[in-house]
């Protein structure tokens, strides 16, 4: 045992060098490589605690996706706090030395954290109320797409063109959200038509039922429906109205489609689409009148 001793002083001596004090304690080289390994296996655990929890333990319940990752979130940031005690204690720093250090972290969350900890709020309500989750298609001011992940300070939205923008948390909760799949999985959608003042309404009607009903990705229920909205500058104004399930996250795909087939039975049943026209009055503004001018000879 003696020898063991002496063998390790003589090679691992450079272990014990002391770097400072910390109260009645010598935090040494050894104490900081300690630290810095048990933090790794801590993360590293944690998350695997976290997909434990919300594959394995909540795998058969009947709790959705979204909440089991809440919960499994929730775990991870337990065992990160829990962990982190036990490897100061371990490590032979006395917590009561903190207390300066805590303090001072205190104030700089109050001062320059504020943000931060807002969308860490934010971020629980957002995975235990649920107001969306990941697959809902959202619009939030001007970004439009695809909920990809959600996370503990931002949120991960992917438009229609594959670009990722990423979403403070707080921004969900305090401003207005349009959540197209909240409910369930069907939208309705709304495709303009302008016709002639001579086309046939009941025609133009038809026609434009037909183009929703052949379509695929129209639902039969709800029934497609067409409303004439009134009597425009220089056209009839419909409005065709679909229901939809498959292309919720590509509105204009379907209304592009529409667009294709409406545009056809028009020109097959001669029904007009008109452009807009201006009547151009000219009006000719008579000379004035003017003095003679003098010869030049005068």
């Amino acid at each position: 045992m003696e020898q063991v001793r002496e063998f390790l002083d003589r090679n691992l001596g450079w272990l014990n060098i002391t770097l400072f004090e910390m109260g009645n304690r010598s935090v040494t080289l050894g104490t900081i490589l300690y630290l810095l390994l048990s933090l790794v296996v801590l993360v590293i655990v944690s998350r695997w605690t976290r997909g434990w929890v919300a594959n394995r333990l909540l795998g058969r319940s009947q709790l959705d996706q979204g909440m089991r990752h809440a919960i499994g979130t929730l775990v991870r940031y337990l065992v990160l706090a829990i962990g982190f005690i036990i490897i100061l204690q371990t490590a032979g720093i006395d917590l009561t030395t903190l207390n300066v250090l805590a303090g001072a972290v205190g104030i700089g969350m109050g001062l320059g954290l504020q943000n931060v900890a807002n969308n860490f709020i934010s971020g629980l309500i957002i995975l235990f109320e649920r107001p969306i989750k990941v697959g809902d298609r959202i619009e939030v001011d001007d970004v439009n797409g695809v909920v990809t992940a959600i996370n503990t300070r931002s949120t991960t939205v992917v438009t229609n063109n594959n670009i990722a923008i990423i979403i403070p948390n707080a921004k969900l909760i305090t401003e207005n959200v349009i959540n197209w799949s909240y409910t369930d999985d069907k939208v309705r959608m709304q495709v303009p038509v302008g016709v002639s003042y001579s086309s046939d309404v009941e025609l133009v009607t038809r026609l434009l039922i037909e183009a929703a009903t052949s379509d695929r990705d129209v639902l039969a229920e709800p029934r497609p429906e067409v409303r004439f909205l009134g009597f425009g500058d220089s056209s009839l104004d419909f409005e065709l109205l679909v229901w939809t399930s498959s292309h919720i996250h590509r509105p204009l795909t379907l209304k592009s489609t529409l667009y294709y087939d409406i545009f056809a039975r028009f020109r097959t049943a001669g029904v007009e689409i008109p452009f807009p026209q201006r009547d151009v009055h000219v009006r000719t503004v008579p000379e004035r009148w003017s003095p003679a001018k003098p010869d030049d000879g005068e």
